[in-house]
């Protein structure tokens, strides 16, 4: 039996009850649910062709029809499954079991033998999954992730005039804005998710081959391209037209890239949210009862970025696979989209994770201005770039080797060893108070 302690997946074990949302969009239950969907849609828009044999099916009916899917319960799922085990097929059980609730409903053979009319597996299934992917997206990971931009927006305006010793190479290098350092990461995940509202969902709707053989070849004077557009359309999807068997993934592969070009940018915020702990420029709210080490009482380890961390790496090597993999098939197809397929909502589960645990850890942020000010201090050779600059300006013989020779050294620089450096200038008095004006604290830049 199937519980958070037998689960083989840490998604529906551990960490279920953090992505259960995600149950209504990419379980097998979903699954089943989303195919039935786009069965009796299909079938509605055959009604409103109409074809010749369904003109007389009462439009009156069709939100009885949608009530199959609206209404679909566990327990229909199961009897999907119980057909499936005769079948051994999971798309033609449920087509039964459409046409058995049709029976249940007083629709008649005449009118049912047209679910699924025309169709292969993978019209349904190519339109299933783009749109479980599509309101996935939507309803449940957009608002994480939206969660996460405006926390860090937030932070950012909070800690604007806060000034920090910036580090390129590890090393101490012109100071900057703890706010700004905050809002590069608010930009670039918000240029990300500019891309994402405006990715393609393809579906593929075509028959056999993708040639709507079928279609064609029972009712010769229906343009079935134009319908097929139109029904992926009133679906919220884009339409793939010519396909093989299979819709080609490559607008998919574009989707998972995307998003795991925002896992990337996060996993870059967590490891410098994490140095940043480290280097004690943040402490950590304390919970009580915690424990950060068996053996060590006093810790308080950056737990929430590395949790973070770990599931965004996860996503990004599923969603690496699925782009990599869908697109390439054997002619017009082989089966190896169909088990990979089924795995589309485990790099998002692992991405709505690592979003809660982001988030978690941005909440438990305290800033230490104390030891911000100490490396600041600490650091005063970093203005040398700010005095070299104006001496520059002022045709002062070889200023970048001047000071060079007075940073460039083992022994810390403090602010007496500048302000003398400044003394022995030959330059103006205005100058020089120019030059003293320069502190860590104040060369932040713009």
């Amino acid at each position: 039996m199937l519980n958070p302690l037998t689960a083989i997946s840490p998604i529906d074990g551990r960490y279920y009850s953090q992505t259960e949302a995600l149950s209504d969009y990419f379980s097998e239950f979903a699954l089943i649910r989303y195919r039935v969907r786009v069965e009796i849609e299909y079938f509605i828009a055959l009604c409103e062709l109409p074809l010749p044999q369904l003109k007389d099916f009462d439009s009156a009916r069709f939100e009885a029809l949608r009530g199959i899917y609206r209404g679909f319960t566990h327990e229909d799922a199961l009897q999907v499954k119980d057909i499936e085990k005769t079948t051994n097929h999971d798309v033609k059980a449920v087509e039964y079991f459409i046409k058995d609730r049709f029976d249940k409903m007083g629709i008649s053979r005449r009118h049912s033998e047209f679910v699924h009319f025309g169709l292969t597996s993978q019209d349904i299934n190519n339109t299933s999954v783009p749109l479980s992917m599509k309101e996935g997206i939507a309803d449940a990971y957009m608002p994480a992730l939206d969660s996460v931009i405006n926390t860090l927006e937030g932070l950012a305006q909070e800690w604007k005039d806060v000034p920090m010793l910036a580090h390129t190479h590890g090393q101490p290098a012109s100071p900057t804005r703890l706010g700004k350092e905050i809002e590069v990461f608010v930009t670039r995940l918000s240029l990300q998710r500019k891309d994402l509202l405006e990715a393609i969902y393809p579906a593929k709707f075509g028959g056999a081959t993708g040639n709507l053989n079928a279609h064609h070849v029972a009712y010769p004077d229906t343009d079935w391209n134009a319908f097929a557009d139109r029904f992926v359309s009133s679906l919220g999807l884009d339409r793939s037209f010519p396909t093989t068997q299979i819709e080609h993934y490559d607008y998919l592969a574009a989707l998972f890239q995307n998003l795991s070009r925002i896992n990337t940018i996060l996993i870059d915020l967590c490891r410098d949210i994490w140095t940043y702990i480290s280097m004690e420029y943040f402490k950590q709210k304390i919970k009580a009862g915690e424990v950060g080490s068996s053996a060590m009482p006093h810790k308080v380890n950056p737990i929430d970025f590395e949790n973070a961390e770990g599931n965004l790496g996860v996503a990004n090597a599923v969603y690496a696979h699925l782009a990599a993999k869908l697109p390439v098939s054997r002619m017009q197809r082989d089966l190896t989209d169909s088990t990979v397929l089924r795995n589309v909502g485990v790099p998002v589960a692992h991405s709505m994770l690592a979003l809660k645990s982001l988030l978690k850890g941005l909440g438990k942020l305290i800033l230490n201005r104390a030891k911000l000010d100490e490396d600041l201090r600490s650091n005063y050779s970093v203005v040398a770039e700010g005095i070299q600059t104006i001496l520059r300006r002022e045709g002062y013989p070889n200023p970048y080797e001047t000071l060079k020779a007075l940073t460039r050294t083992n022994k810390g620089i403090t602010k007496a060893d500048i302000d003398a450096f400044i003394d022995t200038l030959e330059v103006a008095e205005s100058v020089k108070e120019e030059l003293r004006a320069i502190t860590p604290e104040s060369y932040t830049g713009i």
